[in-house]
């Protein structure tokens, strides 16, 4: 009688040599594949080196800013300028109730940039430019809804009515902390308010850059200030 069973054609004997030659195979395709990974040392599969930013000389601030850990903030409208001095004061208050660290340990940039830029000049440029910055951001002053004639994150008297509640400019570089401005930003100011006023764009660029708050960089661009900062060990809040 025939049958289909495979297993009736081989005698015990037949299936433990073909077991043991399986197992033996097996073991040394294993052997081989530790052998060959031995072999291979590790640093020659992976890439030689690693990516590296490129330096270059208008950065150098960002490492000439003292502390232990580094933060950066980026603000691009009048709300997030006032918003960036509230967080940057909770980052150093919190460092200081939590850890016992000065202000003199952490690195601190605030970005002003596109319409948060014009909060990085004086009281005497907002004076004189003031209505055009005004109009160009559409911002005015919370006291007199009209265009402000001061830099009102220099004045400690708005309180809550603006979002830096009552913390200044003053007071955070007094802490140590830096600014980061939008140089692209600003010349574009300066073309405005020399097209309102009859002046040169150049003119009227030198005359922002001169009315900086203090420990201001005029950078290329803001967004390049982020990038930079970043690549400099800076971590990144987005204020808006």
């Amino acid at each position: 009688m025939l049958t289909t069973d495979p297993e009736r054609h081989h005698s015990p004997l037949m299936r433990r040599s073909f077991l043991t030659r399986l197992g033996a195979g097996v073991a040394a395709f294993s052997t081989a594949i530790g052998l060959g990974a031995r072999e291979v040392p590790a640093q020659e599969t992976a890439q030689p080196g690693g990516w590296q930013p490129a330096r270059h000389p208008q950065d150098d601030w960002f490492d000439q800013v003292p502390g232990k850990h580094r933060f950066f903030f980026d603000a691009t409208s009048p709300t997030g300028a006032g918003e960036a001095i509230t967080f940057a004061t909770n980052y150093y208050v919190a460092n200081k109730a939590g850890y016992g660290l000065d202000a003199r340990d952490l690195a601190v940039v605030i970005c002003l940039r596109h319409w948060a830029t014009p909060f990085a000049f004086s009281d005497a440029i907002w004076a004189k430019y003031g209505a055009h910055f005004s109009e160009r951001i559409k911002f005015t002053d919370p006291r007199t809804k009209a265009a402000p004639t001061k830099n009102v994150y220099l004045d400690d008297g708005y309180g809550m009515q603006l979002p830096n509640r009552g913390t200044t400019l003053d007071e955070m570089i007094a802490r140590g902390t830096h600014f980061a401005i939008c140089g692209l930003a600003s010349r574009a100011f300066a073309g405005i308010i020399a097209a309102k006023v009859g002046a040169k764009p150049d003119d009227v660029f030198a005359e922002l850059q001169a009315g900086l708050i203090a420990n201001s960089h005029m950078t290329a661009a803001g967004i390049v200030a982020v990038n930079r900062a970043q690549e400099r060990g800076y971590s990144l809040q987005y204020i808006g």
